[in-house]
């Protein structure tokens, strides 16, 4: 429950207003686990809230750690389908890669997500339980300081839940993390990147993986229906906090979005819009008939965005060898 729900709770059972900010701490600052542990309210108020709700703190049923420490949690839900969830440590601080549903119905082809299908969306409730994990495993020297909504599913595709979820994330009296350090990344939806444009100060990231309609479409079903002029529209209208500039995420795939030509393309699609790019070269999956790019045709790509003056960064793959790096997520099914 965020806050407003909480405030409604507590007036409809004629509770004190400050009940609401204890609730909070309790739930998200220092999550207690049973109602009998949270000390400062009345017996009677923890035993109404223990006949009416329930808690308890995820633990994961799977782990993997990868070679470069990144860490792979599969959770298993209650209703028996399973989500991961990946930490990622960097130099000072861990980032968070948050799954949005179980699958995912986008269908992109580069995407190992898009293999098993959607399922259902996750509940504001189960995208928080996975920050709560992470930020009690994550070492204290690499406090857990960012979010991406990037992992299983598309969080524009399940935006009511998402935002709920934001609202507690940013609200300083439970989270608060800072809106800089937090981001959605989507398939590009326009009128769900508008409606997260009025709503949040979230850091938008945008998949775009080809800057032309035709191969778009091939790639990423959405284009069928939101062509790349609506989402440019949609891109150009998004607001944005002075400094701040929208990420274009382009996964690079050997001999099909890879030319010069097809840097040129992006280039001039981008041409107006302020971005940021991130190359990510295609991580290998299961059954998804891709390749990735030689370096020196990643490099060329990056030297020619380069040259129009966009700011460009090579993604390094993180967890590759446990199937935790963009695009590998899949909810492997447990081992006893």
């Amino acid at each position: 429950m965020g806050p407003a729900e909480l405030a409604a709770l507590m007036h409809d059972w004629r509770e004190k207003p400050f009940r609401v900010k204890q609730l909070q701490r309790w739930l998200w600052r220092e999550p207690a686990g049973d109602f009998d542990r949270l000390t400062d309210l009345p017996q009677a108020l923890r035993r109404k809230l223990a006949e009416h709700f329930h808690l308890k703190c995820w633990m994961p049923v799977k782990e993997q750690t990868s070679s470069d420490g990144t860490r792979k949690f599969l959770f298993q839900l209650d209703d028996g389908n399973a989500i991961e969830t990946v930490l990622i440590p960097e130099r000072d601080h861990s980032t968070l890669c948050l799954s949005t549903q179980v699958g995912c119905r986008m269908g992109c082809a580069f995407c190992r997500t898009a293999r098993i299908g959607f399922k259902r969306n996750l509940t504001a409730g189960e995208m928080l339980h996975q920050i709560l994990h992470a930020r009690r495993v994550s070492p204290a020297e690499l406090p857990l300081t960012n979010l991406v909504f990037m992992g299983m599913g598309e969080p524009l595709d399940n935006y009511d839940h998402l935002r709920a979820a934001l609202g507690v994330i940013f609200d300083t009296a439970a989270f608060g993390f800072g809106h800089r350090r937090v981001t959605v990344s989507t398939v590009g939806p326009p009128d769900m990147i508008r409606r997260l444009g009025q709503d949040t100060k979230a850091a938008l990231a945008v998949s775009m993986t080809a800057a032309e309609d035709e191969l778009r479409s091939r790639l990423m079903p959405v284009n069928r229906r939101h062509p790349l002029a609506d989402l440019k529209a949609a891109l150009q209208d998004y607001p944005l906090v002075r400094g701040r500039r929208i990420t274009i995420e382009y996964v690079l795939l050997a001999g099909v979005n890879d030319s010069p030509a097809h840097v040129k393309a992006l280039i001039k699609f981008l041409h107006g819009l302020k971005v940021k790019i991130n190359l990510i070269p295609f991580n290998p999956a299961p059954d998804v008939p891709f390749h990735r790019p030689e370096p020196a045709v990643v490099e060329l790509f990056q030297e020619k965005l380069h040259a129009a003056r966009f700011t460009v960064m090579i993604r390094r793959s993180m967890g590759a060898d446990v199937s935790a790096a963009c695009g590998q997520l899949a909810a492997d099914r447990l081992e006893p």
